[in-house]
């Protein structure tokens, strides 16, 4: 990639329409998301499955306002072929995993549906308040096409602000997965000085603004060449847009060989005793960067 792609890549933007009443955000991920993904080896299907959900846990993750403060998807299934997905963004890092079967894969179209992977489920979204301690978190059925179709469901029912969530996921010429999002929201109440808006989907304000950010394609939003700014102005150029930089998203994982070396040296000598393998070491594994740790048993220590 050249250097003006990749200034396209691992953005963020956050704008306000003041006049419509409505925010939203927009994201692309590229080297972050490809850090993310490579640590796996994932079939194709998975691969994007997880891709969407780094780039929907950037999207909302972005709108916390407290910098320590922590997005988490999570989405758990009965009897799908994947029967668990996470996803994290935490201060501009993010980190993913997911468990499925093989074999029930080799089963499905190479282009398979969300319910033909999932099956019957449901999408935790939980919103952690570090400063405040306060913690929001609101379930919702897996239906519908995507993901973003889910969490669109969640605002509308958890937090009822009327809102519009839109993913696209590509490939550069040289391979490389792209991601891209865009997320509107209707404000439940005016700017400062106004009159207070009473927030419904079918006030005018947000089927003007819903119309112009649903005509975006999924191929405009994983553009690597496409730069977010102009991205803007094209859907919203009849209104008034501002425009704040975002964090920059990265593949951040919060795995720590002394934290977890500190927490099996909380558990009795003999149970560190068994969980050790023949090279007498434990081996503890993190599933969101596939990396494996070996402590040494509290007992080898002494």
């Amino acid at each position: 990639m050249d250097a003006m792609t990749t200034l396209n890549l691992d953005t963020s933007l956050a704008f306000t329409i003041p006049q419509r009443h409505a925010r939203g955000r927009l994201v692309r991920l590229g080297p972050a998301l490809n850090d993310i993904l490579s640590a796996h080896g994932y079939p194709p299907a998975i691969e994007r499955v997880l891709a969407e959900a780094i780039v929907l846990a950037a999207l909302l993750g972005a709108t916390l306002k407290d910098v320590e403060g922590q997005l988490t998807l999570q989405a758990q299934t009965e009897n799908g072929v994947i029967d668990l997905l996470v996803a994290d963004y935490r201060g501009g890092e993010m980190r993913g995993y997911l468990r499925h079967d093989p074999d029930r894969l080799g089963e499905l179209p190479a282009d398979p549906s969300l319910f033909a992977l999932f099956g019957k489920g449901y999408l935790a979204i939980t919103f952690d308040q570090a400063v405040s301690g306060e913690r929001y978190q609101g379930i919702v059925p897996l239906e519908g096409g995507s993901l973003a179709e889910a969490a669109e469901s969640y605002f509308a029912q958890s937090e009822q602000i009327p809102s519009l969530v839109r993913i696209g996921v590509g490939r550069s010429a040289d391979g490389q997965v792209i991601g891209g999002g865009l997320m509107l929201q209707h404000l439940p109440e005016g700017e400062e000085g106004r009159d207070r808006i009473h927030t419904r989907l079918d006030h005018p304000e947000w089927g003007h603004i819903a119309a112009l950010g649903g005509s975006v394609r999924s191929e405009e939003l994983a553009d690597s060449n496409l730069p977010l700014e102009t991205l803007l102005w094209r859907l919203f150029n009849e209104d008034e847009v501002r425009v704040t930089p975002g964090v920059a998203p990265r593949r951040g994982c919060r795995c720590d060989p002394d934290h977890v070396a500190s927490v099996i040296a909380r558990f009795p000598e003999d149970e560190q005793a068994e969980m050790a393998g023949p090279d007498g070491l434990i081996e503890v594994n993190c599933e969101f960067c596939a990396r494996a740790f070996k402590i040494e048993p509290l007992t080898a220590q002494a």
